[in-house]
């Protein structure tokens, strides 16, 4: 028996069969008669029956060049069959890595290294083809071993090299006994060898880079020179043909522009040519990068530095087309187009390796910029990750995988054959049979149906990811938009379509390829638009208001300083088309945000998308992953507002995709605006105290009131903000090189903070804040001291501003302060008053509010007759008359108030059902008002699809409908409230 349970013969599994097995065992003979004359004892009992004897006749029938490596040597053959296959490997790696030693202490000369290398390459091939025939080893414990290999060769190759040149004089190396220490260059593998899944037969993807200010040249300016002469000697170590076969054929041309670039090019050149000149196949070939010789943490830091290259921040529509259009190169040049075992190619054709390939790496560079989980180097692994991430189904994750695992078995037995770099079937009926047997089948009809059956799944999931393009508008009808006169066929499509009045979208459209918006004047942005255009129309075509649709799309495009980003993103994802449509149709609002940045429609697609979440430690915790980590206050402040519209517009298209309800939104809207003054004030205060440092002993707080305090805040609501601060007496001054008084020191913050979240940057702005609700307006300082705060609260406030109390809530407090503020403003809305007072003054100030502002018209929900302001006033008053009886009132939003005063019996229940009923109408049907149109809602200008967006929300036909309920809602309120106020 072998020796021990873990050797390879005891862990064989079953056999192929040999086609005629009466040729094979002559052939087994001579291994026999071989395995004797070298007293392989053991192997030529192994070979009397058994695992061992089937995979021998397996090896002869099939693979002539195994099976020259097993009659070769058959001690060799012995050792690898009796011994852990695992200690093996780790024997073989360990010897080719280190062969550079004989060199050193001069037992060996580069002839002799050259033939080892060999010779350990020789054992290897045979090893991993025990394994993977034989069953012992996974598909990804043969690749990983097969990569585990070439890493070993690259190093002992460049380690080579190194001391040779060393011993030469050409160079100096800081450690003899580890020439790769301080060499100056790393060579970083891509393709299958970077990441760690190496075929059978491969050639090994290498470049070459070099630190252009390296000490260890005695002529530094030589270092092109240098370090290429040392990647040529490295591949010729490696590739060159002796009688012992070779080693690896190495492949540079993945460099930098390789055909005008030496062989080793230096790091700077090579970071500026992918930031200037990168295109989508280098990312997709960077995406599998792996140090594996010279300056490892040279390579892994470079590696770091193109990750923005590689992983773009937004999702990279892009390079779908980019993939596919490499795709369809394929096929039309090397004809692999249709599925048909017979001389087909397992990797290029259809249903192949690379359509496998290019599914999951086209995804990572679509997605990976924002998924971290998706940046893995192996297909295997990141297979499970998109599913994992919500990109891909489970059947997609299941076949793929499936397959890739059966192809890539496939390619290896193609490769065992005879040490060939091929994937392509054998096209002879006769030999394509015996390789069926080969792949364990028992008749190549067997295998024909494997084979197509694990092809067209492939060829079905890629065709759903790439092979919906612009195709979807063929059935149309005409759109032609060339010369100046209108083409009847494209009229009549777009009338079809439902534009109604197709010659001016046709005209519309002629205009954009006449260049009259520079948006889309390039060349780029041109040709997308060729592409897009159809699609496009077909999708506007569908929204309620074609034609208004496509002239907002216009008026964006004259907006935009350039517009190919988004022409892109658009033409590489439909169902991101028929969101866009509807935007601009019915929420101008919003288009205008994917105008000024196109990559906020990734969040539509994002499965994340209708798992809504509106917590306030969600989303804070989402506002603080979108910024990052800035490189400084100027570029927090652009992050700050790119996470904030980012966010913004997702909740806006969830509320407009009906994923949230308008009361979600506003809860959702007040959690974006405290996670953003959350990060401000905290970016704001160590910028700060850089200069002034601290104010020993002192506390801040952040009150949020209004709409903000009470989580109803809308798309376009300010900020309702109040700063307070507390300090110790007897320490006054902050302890920074630019020391403040207390008063100052806090002051100057409140000034920044809201700078920071009212100044336009190049990212536009964040917020309008109001600080008027603070103690005496807008004549008392920003910010307030705390006791200040309190005693003007108890002895100096008028009523209004304790109503607006009503609705203040900590968004932040630094440790022990929330409590005590908390405290303070619920002594202060629970204070004892008289009712009658509240109700004479309350009213007092609606009236002075509808003098001084007006009440605009029946579409303002706020400030008419019965509106919100109305309400909130009702709920104000009734909490302000009740809490110091029954403090349960304090801290309610404003349809809770109403619920729990029918419940206590301070309003009748049917005005409390009343008055539920009526804010909840108003306030989802604003919500959407503020979604839908920025600034004032003029019912003259507003579009009717707007109109009949806000009756579909209330579940009413049309605009006349909603109108009439509007009003008789607010006439309704208005009795209550007059009933309740009386003037």
């Amino acid at each position: 028996m072998p020796s021990g349970e873990y050797a390879l013969a005891s862990r064989l599994g079953e056999a192929p069969r040999p086609t005629d097995p009466k040729r094979v065992k002559g052939h087994l003979d001579d291994l026999i008669g071989r395995a004797k004359e070298e007293g392989a004892e053991e192997l030529v009992r192994l070979l009397a029956d058994g695992p061992v004897r089937d995979l021998c006749m397996a090896l002869a029938a099939h693979s002539p060049f195994l099976w020259q490596l097993a009659l070769f040597d058959a001690a060799r053959f012995e050792r690898l069959l009796t011994q852990d296959p695992q200690g093996s490997h780790a024997e073989i790696v360990s010897a080719q890595a280190r062969l550079f030693e004989g060199l050193c202490d001069g037992s060996m000369d580069r002839a002799e290294i050259t033939r080892r290398m060999r010779v350990n390459r020789a054992a290897h091939a045979l090893l991993v083809a025990l394994c993977d025939i034989g069953g012992v080893w996974s598909l990804e414990e043969v690749t990983q071993a097969l990569s585990g290999f070439a890493d070993a060769s690259v190093r002992g190759a460049v380690r080579a090299v190194l001391t040779e040149a060393a011993s030469l004089g050409r160079l100096t190396l800081p450690d003899a006994s580890d020439p790769e220490v301080g060499c100056g260059f790393v060579v970083i593998a891509l393709g299958k060898h970077g990441a760690g899944e190496l075929n059978y037969s491969s050639d090994i993807d290498l470049v070459v880079f070099f630190d252009p200010e390296t000490r260890i040249l005695r002529d530094p300016t030589e270092a092109t020179t240098v370090y290429s002469r040392l990647a040529q000697q490295i591949a010729r170590l490696l590739q060159e043909r002796t009688s012992d076969g070779y080693v690896h054929r190495v492949d540079y041309r993945l460099r930098p522009d390789p055909g005008s670039t030496p062989t080793a090019v230096s790091l700077a050149s090579a970071y500026i040519y992918y930031e200037t000149l990168g295109q989508n196949w280098e990312r997709a070939a960077l995406i599998k990068a792996r140090p594996v010789a010279g300056e490892l943490a040279l390579g892994e830091r470079f590696l770091a530095d193109l990750r923005p290259f590689i992983w773009r921040k937004y999702f990279d529509f892009a390079s779908i087309a980019d993939v596919h259009a490499m795709k369809r190169q394929i096929h039309a040049v090397r004809g692999h187009d249709e599925i048909a075992v017979a001389g087909h190619d397992i990797k290029l054709g259809r249903g192949g390796i690379r359509e496998i390939e290019f599914f999951v790496q086209t995804q990572q560079l679509v997605f990976g910029g924002r998924r971290p989980a998706l940046r893995g180097r192996r297909t295997l692994d990141m297979l499970p990750a998109l599913h994992g991430e919500g990109w891909i189904t489970q059947e997609a994750r299941d076949d793929l995988t499936r397959a890739y695992r059966f192809l890539r078995t496939i390619e290896h037995r193609l490769q065992m054959v005879a040490d060939e770099q091929t994937q392509r079937l054998p096209s002879d009926p006769a030999a394509l049979k015996d390789f069926a047997r080969f792949c364990g089948f028992p008749n190549l009809k067997a295998f024909e149906e494997a084979l197509t059956t694990e092809a067209r799944n492939v060829q079905r999931h890629y065709a759903m990811l790439f092979e919906e393009g612009p195709e979807l508008a063929a059935d149309a009808g005409s759109l032609v938009f060339t010369g100046v006169a209108d083409d009847p066929e494209t009229l009549s499509t777009l009338a079809r379509l439902g534009f109604k009045h197709p010659e001016v979208v046709a005209e519309t459209v002629r205009g954009w390829h006449f260049g009259r918006r520079a948006a889309i004047t390039s060349a780029r942005a041109r040709e997308v638009l060729t592409e897009l255009v159809p699609p496009l129309l077909v999708a506007l075509g569908g929204t309620a208001d074609p034609d208004g649709a496509l002239a907002a799309l216009d008026q964006a495009f004259g907006r935009m300083p350039a517009a190919v980003e988004l022409l892109t993103i658009l033409q590489s994802h439909d169902r991101l088309r028929l969101l866009f449509a509807d935007l601009l149709g019915t929420a101008p609002r919003l288009a205008d945000t994917v105008a000024q940045a196109p990559h906020v429609l990734d969040g539509l697609i994002d499965p994340a998308f209708v798992q809504p979440a509106t917590g306030s430690e969600v989303i804070a915790r989402q506002v603080h992953e979108l910024i990052g980590t800035p490189s400084g206050f100027e570029d927090f402040l652009d992050r700050v507002r790119d996470a904030n519209r980012y966010i913004r517009f997702i909740t806006g298209g969830r509320l407009l995709s009906d994923i949230i309800t308008p009361a979600q939104a506003g809860e959702a809207y007040a959690a974006i605006a405290e996670g953003t003054i959350d990060e401000t004030l905290r970016h704001v205060r160590t910028a700060f105290e850089v200069d002034h440092g601290i104010v020993p002993g002192s506390r801040l707080a952040v009150l949020g009131l209004g709409r903000l305090g009470s989580r109803e805040l809308t798309a376009g609501s300010d900020l309702d903000l109040v700063v307070l601060y507390d300090f110790d007496p007897e320490v006054r001054n902050s302890t920074g090189p630019r020391s403040l008084d207390v008063v100052v020191y806090y002051t100057r913050l409140t000034q920044r903070l809201v700078g920071a979240l009212t100044v336009p940057t190049r990212r536009g702005r964040l917020y309008d804040v109001d600080l008027r609700l603070r103690p005496q307006g807008g004549k008392g300082p920003v910010a307030v001291q705390f006791s200040g705060f309190v005693a003007y609260q108890r002895e100096e406030a008028e009523l209004w501003e304790h109503m607006a109390l009503t609705r203040a809530r900590v968004l932040f407090a630094d440790e022990g302060f929330a409590r005590p503020v908390e405290n303070a403003v619920r002594e202060v809305v629970g204070r004892e008053r008289r009712i009658e007072e509240v109700r004479r003054q309350a009213r007092a100030m609606r009236d002075l509010i509808s003098a001084e502002k007006g009440e605009g018209n029946g579409w303002d929900l706020k400030l008419a007759p019965g509106g919100l302001t109305d309400l909130d006033f009702v709920a104000q008053f009734i909490v302000l008359s009740h809490a110091s009886r029954i403090p349960a009132l304090i801290g309610l939003d404003t349809e809770t108030v109403f619920a729990r005063a029918g419940q206590e019996g301070l309003i009748g229940s049917d005005d409390a059902s009343r008055l539920r009923s009526a804010h909840r109408l108003l306030d989802d049907v604003f919500q959407w008002q503020r979604l839908t149109v920025e600034g004032p809602f003029d019912p003259d200008t507003v579009s009717p699809t707007i109109f009949k967006r806000l009756a579909s929300v209330v579940g009413l036909p049309g605009t006349e409908q909603l109108r009439s309920q509007l009003e008789e809602t607010r006439r309704d309120v208005r009795k209550i409230f007059e009933r309740l106020l009386p003037a």
